[in-house]
């Protein structure tokens, strides 16, 4: 089993399954592997530097808060519609700052309550942008 110490898992182990002696699967006790690490960090940058465009769209009027705060909360589209329960198509059309600022504020609590925010921070961008380019 890998056992690479990897920063991303820090103090803590996984569980991965492997073949036993036996021949059976087991469970067993591993600190990480250095490939999935790597790939972990490179997802987690390329989240950051999405936020980073989109706080940039946001500022600019060309999409709503939400869509910055999808990707600075480590989310897509499809999370995103997972965790509010909200259909990709409609998630799609809230982005757009005009369809945005017309939601219901049950729809809008929905989509909060799924980044983990207030819905008076969801309405709007941070004070300083992101430097996670």
């Amino acid at each position: 089993m890998p056992q690479d110490e990897v920063s991303t898992l820090t103090d803590t182990r996984k569980a991965i399954y492997a073949v036993g002696c036996d021949g059976r699967y087991e469970i067993v006790p591993s600190s990480g592997w250095e490939a999935e690490a790597e790939a972990t960090l490179q997802a987690v940058d390329e989240l950051a530097r999405r936020a980073v465009e989109a706080y940039d769209r946001v500022a600019a009027g060309a999409a709503a808060p939400l869509y910055f705060h999808m990707f600075d909360r480590r989310m897509d589209i499809d999370l995103l519609s997972q965790a509010s329960g909200i259909g990709r198509w409609r998630l799609k059309r809230h982005l757009k700052a005009e369809v945005f600022a017309k939601l219901p504020p049950k729809t809008v609590a929905r989509y909060a309550e799924a980044l983990g925010l207030k819905v008076d921070e969801l309405k709007r961008l941070p004070a300083v942008r992101p430097d996670r380019a």
